[in-house]
């Protein structure tokens, strides 16, 4: 009942400047980071990513933005396909030539109802969780270059879901969750993608004490998880049958605009180290699923976190360091 409540309350209109700021943000041809896009171009940002998969649909996106603002020359277009670490790689190569980078919203993601791999690992989870945490990493020295040059601890942003409080998650009980979750035998794709959101929620918490405890504990990066909310957004495209129309018709009744629910990931791009490590939901500091905060879930995090950081480990030898 607090989510239903919580879904139709007044979600304030961003006014905070990033005047002279960088800010990049996934996934944002479309949807919450398009619109998150806009508001960080009309707040003055100096410079406005678009990471996104498709030169033509950014460059729409680019257009779309520039006349909304009145600011031209602000935005630009970079590509980056999160189910392609290669891609991921370079993306982060590129922007070691930036002057600064002040926050970034990782909020590319997907939705699939069907077991789909790509390079022999679960579509949902590698984009979700393992692609958007190896960016993570490989964008933090550049984050932290900046936050040593501004004197402004950089932020990156992680949009989740309310629905991290859904997930069944059996995958837990296993001896390699990961693996469990690559199985295709064994997978339960109708929670996979809240399963991917209660991993982005906990391993949000744990990067964040592990950074504090770390070789780079001077050199601080804020990191948040964010909830926008139920949105009219394309999320749930690939949902299929009856699950899909449910779903369809759960927004028509209730979703907000992807406008008012990107104003969530503009204020966690603005937030300060209140939020670092923590869970947002409607522009404030939230308590996680009550799994989360339990003695498993604590367990459980740990055990995620630490073969994570193995399987990045195996994509990019020494990116963990960079924790």
């Amino acid at each position: 009942m607090n989510q239903l409540r919580a879904q139709f309350e007044n979600i304030p209109y961003p006014e905070t400047s990033f005047k002279d700021q960088t800010v990049i943000v996934t996934g944002s041809n479309t949807g919450l980071g398009f619109e998150a896009a806009k508001h960080f171009t009309r707040l003055e940002a100096a410079r406005v990513i678009l990471a996104v998969r498709s030169q033509a649909k950014g460059d729409a996106a680019k257009a779309a933005i520039e006349s909304a603002t009145g600011r031209n020359n602000a935005v630009q277009v970079w590509l980056l396909e999160m189910d392609k670490f290669d891609s991921i790689k370079a993306f982060a190569a590129r922007c070691e030539s930036l002057d600064r980078l002040d926050v970034v919203v990782a909020n590319a993601g997907i939705a699939k109802m069907e077991f789909e791999e790509t390079d022999g690992i679960e579509s949902t989870i590698k984009v979700n969780v393992i692609g958007t945490f190896l960016l993570a990493l490989s964008l933090f020295p550049t984050m932290r270059q900046s936050g040593h040059r501004t004197g402004q601890t950089p932020r990156l942003v992680i949009t989740t879901s309310v629905l991290h409080n859904s997930a069944k998650f059996t995958e837990r009980t296993k001896p390699d969750i990961f693996k469990a979750l690559n199985s295709k035998a064994t997978s339960n794709m109708k929670d996979r993608y809240n399963v991917s959101k209660l991993l982005e929620v906990m391993l949000v918490s744990s990067f964040s004490e592990a950074m504090k405890q770390g070789p780079n504990a001077d050199k601080p990066v804020i990191i948040n998880s964010v909830n926008p909310g139920l949105c009219h957004s394309e999320l749930g495209r690939d949902l299929k049958g009856i699950t899909g129309y449910m779903f369809s018709a759960l927004k028509a009744m209730m979703a907000r605009t992807t406008e008012v629910g990107s104003r969530t990931l503009v204020h966690a791009g603005a937030s300060g180290e209140e939020s670092n490590g923590q869970y947002l939901s409607e522009c404030r500091v939230t308590k996680p699923s009550a799994f989360v905060r339990s003695k498993e879930g604590q367990d459980t995090t740990k055990r995620l976190h630490a073969e994570l950081m193995t399987i990045l480990e195996q994509i990019q030898p020494g990116v963990t360091s960079r924790l």
